[in-house]
């Protein structure tokens, strides 16, 4: 079986995964985050696959919100800190074991989940303590430069 046609569903993380881990505040206190327009693409191609798609993030912002309302995306649980039972709601929800799931996260409140999908990935820039995670795929690109599209074209190309 080909890694396409094993994931029915990718995840992944946002503040070091779909961006750079820069969290930029206005001196009027609107928060900015810098996205990467490939990783947008890249999750429209495997969308296409018929692969669903999530964010699963600590952090509960707007622009969050929008960015997924934008790439259409069908899962995305913000604030929490219990990513492993995001993933298995979601996965309750769409009849997929947990070995039917990517992930892709860079932080220690992506420890567990990495550590019990089908296929883990990383950024480069990933912690120590991540990208020690047996099995787990250490990507070439960074955080926000691309590191969700090289991942997503790993899994559509095997």
């Amino acid at each position: 079986m080909t890694l396409k046609e094993k994931i029915k569903i990718f995840l992944t993380d946002v503040d070091g995964v779909m961006t750079d881990a820069g969290m930029y505040y206005t001196e009027s206190g609107d928060e900015l985050k810098k996205f990467n327009t490939h990783d947008g693409m890249g999750l429209k191609l495997i969308q296409a696959t018929g692969v669903k798609t999530g964010i699963i993030t600590s952090e509960n912002t707007k622009i969050v919100e929008r960015r997924a309302a934008k790439l259409k995306i069908d899962y995305l649980y913000q604030g929490t800190y219990t990513k492993l039972q995001a993933a298995k709601e979601i996965c309750e929800k769409e009849g997929f074991t947990l070995d039917q799931v990517a992930y892709i996260g860079d932080d220690v409140n992506c420890f567990e989940l990495l550590s019990n999908v089908g296929l883990a990935a990383c950024p480069a820039n990933a912690l120590p303590k991540i990208k020690a995670i047996p099995n787990i795929i250490l990507l070439e690109k960074k955080g926000g430069d691309g590191a969700v599209r090289e991942f997503i074209e790993m899994i559509m190309n095997n």
